[in-house]
């Protein structure tokens, strides 16, 4: 008999040290749906070189234009996802004040108001798996997970943020915090 399900919908998969050599090395996603038909995520911690205008040919407000644009994931990297946060946000889907969407008129709407509280961070691609794949993985150690909340979300320190959440799993982890990108290094 199968065990009962566990959603890790609200939950951060951080790199668990096998997935050097991947697209997932170092990374940091935010699951955003978890269900038995499978998981979407975003890796929060892999900006590009490119800003938000340079990728969408729409008519953004200057601040939107200006936002760094994120690698979501490797599929569909030509599909856009967003997050975003505000002091209160009723219909969020994530987290508490922690919104997920896809579309272009409400990230439009979004660019166009002003909120001081209010963060946005725009991804091209997402982190998607199959029925039982993310469940697999969990299984085979390839990934551990912490808590996520809105301002880890919205970390400005995208190159630590992963060494900092895995150093904060405990002492066992400490080494593979602090081991280089590359061990020939060592």
């Amino acid at each position: 008999m199968a065990g009962k399900f566990k959603s890790l919908k609200g939950q951060f998969l951080l790199d668990g040290g096998k997935l050097a050599g991947s697209y997932f090395h170092r990374s940091v996603v935010l699951i955003c749906q978890h269900d038995p038909q499978g998981a979407f995520g975003l890796i929060v911690n892999r900006p590009t070189d490119k800003k938000v205008g340079e990728a969408l040919a729409a008519d953004l407000s200057t601040t939107l234009k200006a936002q760094p644009l994120f690698l979501g994931g490797p599929v569909q990297p030509q599909a856009m996802s967003y997050l975003h946060t505000d002091l209160f946000l009723p219909e969020a889907n994530v987290l508490p004040n922690l919104h997920l969407d896809h579309s272009l008129d409400e990230l439009l709407d979004l660019g166009a108001s002003f909120s001081p509280a209010k963060k946005l961070k725009v991804f091209a691609g997402y982190a998607g798996w199959s029925p039982g794949q993310l469940d697999d993985e969990m299984q085979r150690g390839a990934w551990l997970t912490h808590p996520a909340t809105v301002e880890l979300a919205f970390s400005d320190d995208d190159q630590q943020l992963w060494a900092s959440l895995v150093r904060q799993k405990g002492w066992q982890y400490r080494l593979l915090s602090e081991q280089p990108e590359d061990l020939n290094w060592n």
